[in-house]
């Protein structure tokens, strides 16, 4: 075998790899056992033609197809090995020479890790938070617990629909008096001001009692998903069946021990600190790496493969439609309450995609640099890390993950070592923020940066 190698540019490389004919033959021979019984020569018993009777009477061409998967799927493997190129997708082949009795000759252009400059990773200088846990925050988890305990009961005769209640309802929408598909509902749960339905549909029940009815009047945005409802003017016949609201619990003893192991208010305070204060420590170190990778970053240039980046983006999609089904979302409901396209999803996490990987090419960049390597305990003590995590069938999790999920297992430690490398020498300057202001962080931009970090932190 023969291979040559042209670089095309920094991310794609063209290769011209010539098998010798004897290679052709014997592979001819191969589709020939293959395809035989599938071949009708007369005289012969279906499947007991001789090769040379079946060239003879089909042509040889009628064996190239499987021939040539049998010459492509052995040599390409070993061609890209000698050339020493690490692809990132599937070949374009195309077979230049395929001819009985002579060489075999083909050209895979290929997308490989593109080549960079690694710009100088020691001395970077990074912003390094720290998080305090105040009273305030305290009281804003003492908060969320009180939500989650609160009652939903209806509300007495005569009371209106009110901003944060629930009103239940029946309605039928029409455009230029016509039903049209997803406009109806009967007994749906509407929180005012959730902002569900497009426009002020919610806002126009404001001040309804139960049994009243009313119009709403709603206009569809131009760029809504629906490419028949685009624009148009909607009329909602809408009945108030019933308006719910939630009772609140009195923040005391009595209620700490019934939301929690606690006996006393002060025990479950003290409590909560400690977690908030634990998740501002793993928060502050997630944002310092991230601070350190994207310091990186803007010292480097590469040209990121549009290849990269789409993988990227499928993962990313994959986590944010996880996220919203937790919260009871479907991707369809989703596109049909912001009125956006399904593309519009991919396009939300580009940027951020393209983040992903280059920080991702970096890492690896220094791991080959330094020699930087996970050793069998720490693969083992990060495992270990994780099924803590879960109460149940720890062993079987931990074989999983030290079989199925190695690989990724050495990808966290080695970037782990990484980022401790790059902290050795880093010039770091502290800014005390609140868990209050890391939240508020957190709803804009904090799940953008922990995938910028890679999958890795």
């Amino acid at each position: 075998m023969n291979v040559k190698h042209e670089k095309l540019d920094s991310k794609k490389v063209k290769l011209e790899v010539t098998l010798e004919a004897a290679k052709l033959d014997e592979a001819i021979r191969k589709s020939y056992k293959k395809n035989v019984k599938n071949l009708n020569v007369q005289g012969f018993r279906k499947g007991k033609a001789p090769l040379a009777l079946v060239k003879q009477f089909y042509g040889v061409e009628v064996l190239f197809d499987d021939a040539s998967d049998f010459l492509l799927s052995d040599s390409y493997p070993k061609a890209i090995e000698e050339a020493d190129i690490k692809p990132i997708d599937y070949p374009k082949i195309d077979i230049t020479q395929m001819e009985e009795g002579k060489d075999f000759v083909y050209t895979a252009e290929v997308e490989v890790y593109p080549e960079f400059d690694l710009p100088e990773y020691k001395g970077l200088e990074v912003e390094k938070p720290v998080i305090k846990v105040t009273d305030h925050d305290i009281d804003h988890e003492i908060e969320h617990l009180v939500e989650r305990n609160g009652r939903i009961e209806s509300k007495p005769e005569g009371a209106v629909v009110e901003k944060d209640d629930v009103a239940v309802i029946n309605f039928n929408g029409k455009v230029d008096g016509v039903e049209f598909e997803g406009g109806k509902g009967e007994n749906f749960e509407l929180t005012i001001g959730a902002n569900m339905f497009i426009g002020d549909f919610e806002d126009q029940l404001i001040g309804l009692k139960v049994g009243e009815e009313k119009t709403v009047k709603v206009t569809f945005p131009e760029d809504y998903q629906a490419e028949e409802l685009k624009g148009k003017d909607a009329e909602f016949d809408v009945e108030i069946l019933d308006i719910k609201t939630k009772e609140f619990p009195e923040v005391d003893d009595e209620f700490a021990s019934e939301v929690s192991e606690f006996e006393t208010l002060e025990e479950l305070k003290a409590s909560i600190r400690e977690g908030l204060e634990e998740d501002a420590n793993s928060r502050a170190k997630s944002e310092l790496n991230n601070n350190l990778i994207k310091a990186l970053a803007e010292k480097a240039e590469i040209d990121v493969p549009e290849v990269m980046v789409e993988t990227s983006i499928d993962r990313l999609v994959r986590d944010f439609e996880q996220r919203i089904q937790q919260q009871g979302i479907s991707k369809e409901m989703y596109l049909q309450m912001t009125g956006q396209e399904e593309s519009a999803i991919r396009e939300m996490f580009r940027d951020n995609a393209k983040n992903v990987v280059k920080n991702d090419l970096l890492i690896e960049a220094i791991v080959a640099k330094e020699g930087i390597e996970a050793t069998e305990e720490e693969v083992m003590a990060k495992a270990e890390e994780i099924v803590k995590m879960y109460g149940e069938q720890q062993d079987e999790l931990k074989e999983m993950l030290l079989t199925s999920n190695r690989r990724d297992l050495e990808m966290e430690v080695t970037t782990n070592k990484v980022f401790d490398l790059l902290l050795e020498s880093a010039k770091v300057t502290e800014k005390e923020i609140s868990v209050s202001h890391d939240h508020s962080h957190d709803d804009h931009n904090h799940e953008e940066e922990d995938h910028e970090g890679h999958d890795h932190e």
